[in-house]
C-alpha cells in the first residue's frame, strides 16, 4: 500500500495481439509518473492494458505485451470466471454470499433479504428495468463501501489524533488503499466484497499512513494499537484479495522489472 498519489492516465494506443489464437484488445495508456512498463490483465474483459513511462515509449509498450504473451495466456488459463451483476449470480457482501435477485414490477434501487429457504442465500434484490441491474448493483455496492470506510477510517484516525483531508473510492487494482503527502485516502470499493474485518484492516493500515508515511517499525506498531487482529486480514487478502476483481474488475499485472 504505497502513498503515491495516483494520477489519471489517458488511452494513447488501442491495437490488438494474438494470444493462443485469439486477437486480445490492448490499450496502452501514458502514465509520467510510471517508471518501466506495466502489463495487466482484464479480468473480466479479456483485455490487456499497458501502462508506459513516456509517449515516446507507446511503440515499446505494445512490443513488451507481446513479449509477454505466454505470460498473459497463463493469467487467463487460471483466472476465474467473471461474475456479472445479473439476476441469479452469487456475490459477497461484507463477505457473506448473496444471490441477485430482480424484481422488474417493485419500486426502488436494490435491497437485502433474509433467505427464502432455510438453506437459502440472503438476496440482494434489484428493482426496475433489467438493462439497469449492472448500473443499480454497483452503485449500491460503492454507497456501501464508502459508508462503511468512511465510519472505519474515522474511528481509526480519531484513536490516533488525525483526520484525513478526505476519502475517495476507486476501482484501483494495485493496491486496497493509499494515503498521500496531503492526507487524502483512497480505497479500492471492492473491499465491500471481503468480509468486515478486511476492510476494517485498510482503514486503519491508511489511517496509521496518516501519523507514519512509511511502513517503519513505528508504523506497524500504531496498526496494531488499532487493530490487534491486522495479520489475520493481512494474510485474507494476500490470498483471497485478488479474486475479488473477478467481480467485474481488472486483474493480474506483470511488472517490468518482476
Amino acid at each position: 500500500m504505497q502513498k503515491n498519489i495516483r494520477r489519471k492516465t489517458s488511452p494513447l494506443l488501442t491495437n490488438v495481439i494474438e494470444v493462443e489464437g485469439k486477437l486480445l484488445p490492448v490499450t496502452v495508456r501514458h502514465n509520467p509518473r510510471a517508471r518501466r512498463f506495466v502489463l495487466r490483465v482484464d479480468l473480466t474483459a479479456g483485455r490487456i492494458c499497458v501502462t508506459a513511462p513516456s509517449k515516446r515509449s507507446m511503440p515499446a509498450a505494445l512490443a513488451f505485451a507481446r513479449e509477454h504473451e505466454d505470460w498473459i495466456a497463463e493469467q487467463l488459463q487460471i483466472v476465474p470466471d467473471a461474475v456479472p451483476f445479473s439476476p441469479g449470480a452469487i456475490i459477497p457482501v461484507r463477505g457473506v454470499l448473496h444471490q441477485i435477485h430482480h424484481a422488474p414490477e417493485e419500486r426502488g434501487t436494490v435491497r437485502l433479504e433474509a433467505p427464502q429457504s432455510p438453506d437459502g442465500l440472503p438476496r440482494l434484490v434489484v428493482c426496475g428495468d433489467e438493462k439497469f441491474i449492472g448500473r443499480r448493483v454497483t452503485d449500491w455496492l460503492k454507497a456501501q463501501a464508502r459508508a462503511d470506510l468512511n465510519e472505519r477510517v474515522l474511528v481509526h484516525a480519531g484513536r490516533a489524533g488525525v483526520r484525513p483531508r478526505r476519502i475517495t473510492l476507486r476501482d484501483q487494482t494495485s493496491r486496497w488503499g493509499s494515503c498521500s503527502s496531503t492526507r487524502a485516502l483512497s480505497f479500492s470499493w471492492r473491499l465491500i466484497f471481503a468480509p468486515s474485518h478486511v476492510l476494517d484492516y485498510v482503514a486503519a493500515h491508511e489511517a496509521a499512513h496518516l501519523v507514519h508515511m512509511n511502513h517503519g517499525f513505528r508504523f506497524w506498531r500504531l496498526v496494531a494499537e488499532l487493530m490487534p487482529g491486522y495479520r489475520a486480514a493481512m494474510h485474507w487478502l494476500e490470498t483471497e484479495g485478488p479474486g475479488l476483481h473477478r467481480y467485474g474488475g481488472e486483474g493480474l499485472a506483470f511488472d517490468e522489472a518482476a
